[in-house]
């Protein structure tokens, strides 16, 4: 049995959630809240807080964990990261009054900064030369400006959205953050392998993001033209047709260049295009 620890609510909690949900991990609900095995699957899940989880994955509470890297990064885990899974993609960032005019990191010398990150602030004043005064806070970082608590704030920025409502504007980004999948630095072979079997299954639905399966119809005449565009895996699937002069193509595609693709297969004579959406891609 692998125990996972995950974050018990917020945005990384939903998306951690939607992962282990199409990796086909469903989970058992009971009286125990905290703790939930999974049907068909040997694993359970953890629930704890997010800034708990570098640590309990460290000593062996859960053998791996799934955390924001800014978590991650300011406990100075002892955890092995295993794989970035690009979701809940957010930034620290220093915000200041929109009012004040900002020159630079110096604007920030003698300051008062309200933050959950002093680790990481610190290393980071200190690597620029600036001494400041840190205000460690639990939650709504946001608010201290606006009560006379803190000169300025450090905290986790996604939309912006906080900030603008808090009359703060970004003025420093000091680093990025994406969901970790971390895990303990010595796992029996057994977790080991059910580890394995779950980056396989993360894997296959981090390959279809982005993805689509197009069919049509082709022209036997403009083949090589269309194939050229439709690279596929390693190539595309071609297929007869009852018309000996058309032929079946199958093939992926990135949706960034779908449009573009979509209207070069048209004016190739591409007819009876079908765009399907992939859930799962195993390379």
């Amino acid at each position: 049995m692998l125990r996972i620890a995950v974050q018990s609510k917020g945005r990384l909690f939903d998306e951690t959630m939607l992962l282990l949900e199409e990796a086909g991990i469903t989970l058992n609900r009971g009286k125990r809240i905290l703790l939930l095995s999974a049907k068909g699957f040997p694993v359970e899940v953890l629930f704890l807080r997010d800034d708990d989880i570098p640590q309990s994955v460290a000593n062996g509470v859960a053998d791996v964990g799934i955390v924001g890297e800014n978590e991650y990064v300011e406990k100075g885990s002892q955890a092995r990261l295993i794989e970035r899974l690009g979701f809940s993609k957010c930034r620290l960032s220093l915000a200041i009054p929109k009012e004040e005019d900002y020159n630079g990191l110096k604007w920030f010398e003698g300051k008062t900064i309200a933050t959950s990150y002093p680790g990481i602030l610190t290393k980071y004043l200190s690597g620029h030369g600036v001494k400041a005064e840190l205000h460690v806070i639990s939650g709504s970082v946001e608010i201290a400006p606006g009560i006379g608590l803190a000169d300025a704030i450090f905290d986790i920025v996604s939309s912006g959205s906080t900030l603008v409502s808090n009359q703060l504007k970004e003025v420093e980004v000091v680093m990025q953050s994406e969901a970790l999948l971390i895990a303990h630095k010595q796992l029996t072979e057994e977790k080991q392998a059910i580890l394995d079997e779950l980056l396989f299954r993360f894997a296959a639905i981090q390959a279809a993001e982005g993805k689509k399966y197009v069919l049509l119809n082709a022209p036997k005449a403009r083949l090589n033209e269309i194939i050229k565009i439709l690279p596929g895996m390693r190539s595309p699937t071609i297929t007869p047709l009852a018309d000996s002069e058309w032929v079946s193509v199958q093939s992926v595609i990135a949706e960034k260049h779908f449009w573009e693709i979509i209207g070069k297969l048209k004016a190739f004579g591409a007819e009876g295009i079908l765009v399907i959406p992939i859930e799962k891609m195993i390379v």
